[in-house]
C-alpha cells in the first residue's frame, strides 16, 4: 500500500471515530433532556398533590362546621318547635274563651241588671247617706248599660264599684253638708255619720240636732243633752278636734 493510501485511511478512519463520538453523544442529551422534563412534571404533579391536599383540609374543615352548624340548628329548630306548640295551646285556649264569650255576656247582663235594681232598692231602705250621690250613681249605671260604647267588662266593673263604695258607707265616719225636712221645712245642716249606725244632722248656727229613725223614715229632733256630743262628733268627722269619747243616741239592736 502506497503511502498516500495509508494517510487516506487514517483520516476517513479519524473521521469515522469522530462520527461515532457525535452520534454517541445525542442520546445522552435526550436522555438529560428526558430526565429534566420527568422533573418538572413530578414538581407541577407534586404542587397539585399539595394544592388538592390544602384543599381538602379546607373542605373538610368546612364539612365540620356545616356538620357542627346542623346539629345547633337541629336543637334549636327543637326549641322553636316546642314554643310553637306552646303557643298553639295558648291559642287554641283563647279561642275556647271567644267562642264562649257570647254564652258569658247571655248570662252576665241580666245578673248585671238584677244588681242595679237590688242596689237601687237597698238605696231606698238604707240610712239616708249621701242620698242623692247614690241614687245619681245608679243612673249612671243605667246609662251605662243602655250604652253601645262601654264593654260589657267595663259595665260589670262599674257596677261592682258600686257595690264596693255602698259597702264603704258602712264603715266609715264622715260629715258633709245637705239639707233635711223639718216639720215641713227645710234646714241646711252638716250631717255626721258614724258608718251605719248613727246619722246625725246639726244646724249651721249649733242650736238645734236631729238624728235619724230609719223605722219610721224620718228625722227625729234631738234634746239639748245631746247636743254637744253631735257638734264634737261633726268637728271630730271635719278634723278640727281629735277623736274621743262621745254619748250620741244610738238604736239598740233587735
Amino acid at each position: 500500500m502506497s503511502k498516500r493510501t495509508l494517510i487516506a485511511s487514517t483520516v476517513i478512519g479519524a473521521f469515522a471515530f469522530g462520527s461515532s463520538a457525535i452520534v454517541s453523544a445525542d442520546p445522552l442529551s435526550e436522555l438529560h433532556n428526558e430526565e429534566a422534563k420527568i422533573h418538572a412534571a413530578a414538581a407541577k404533579s407534586q404542587e397539585k398533590v399539595n394544592a388538592l391536599f390544602e384543599q381538602s383540609q379546607e373542605l373538610l374543615v368546612e364539612y365540620r362546621s356545616v356538620v357542627d352548624e346542623t346539629e345547633n340548628l337541629k336543637v334549636y329548630n327543637d326549641y322553636i318547635a316546642t314554643l310553637v306548640a306552646d303557643q298553639q295551646r295558648g291559642i287554641d285556649s283563647l279561642q275556647r274563651q271567644i267562642d264562649s264569650i257570647e254564652k258569658t255576656k247571655q248570662g252576665i247582663v241580666p245578673l248585671m241588671f238584677r244588681m242595679i235594681d237590688s242596689l237601687e232598692q237597698f238605696i231606698e231602705l238604707d240610712v239616708p247617706i249621701n242620698l242623692e250621690e247614690r241614687k245619681e250613681r245608679v243612673e249612671r249605671l243605667r246609662d251605662i248599660m243602655a250604652s253601645s260604647n262601654v264593654t260589657v267588662s267595663e259595665q260589670f266593673r262599674q257596677v261592682i264599684e258600686a257595690y264596693q263604695i255602698e259597702n264603704d258607707y258602712g264603715t266609715r265616719i264622715a260629715s258633709y253638708q245637705g239639707v233635711i225636712n223639718d216639720g215641713g221645712q227645710e234646714v241646711t245642716v252638716d250631717f255626721f255619720n258614724l258608718g251605719r249606725t248613727a246619722l246625725l244632722a246639726l244646724s249651721l248656727d249649733q242650736t238645734s240636732a236631729w238624728v235619724w229613725d230609719n223605722e219610721q223614715r224620718s228625722w227625729q229632733q234631738l234634746g239639748d243633752e245631746y247636743l254637744k256630743s253631735v257638734v264634737d262628733a261633726v268637728k271630730m268627722a271635719q278634723g278640727i278636734i281629735p277623736p274621743d269619747l262621745i254619748k250620741l243616741p244610738i238604736q239598740a239592736a233587735e
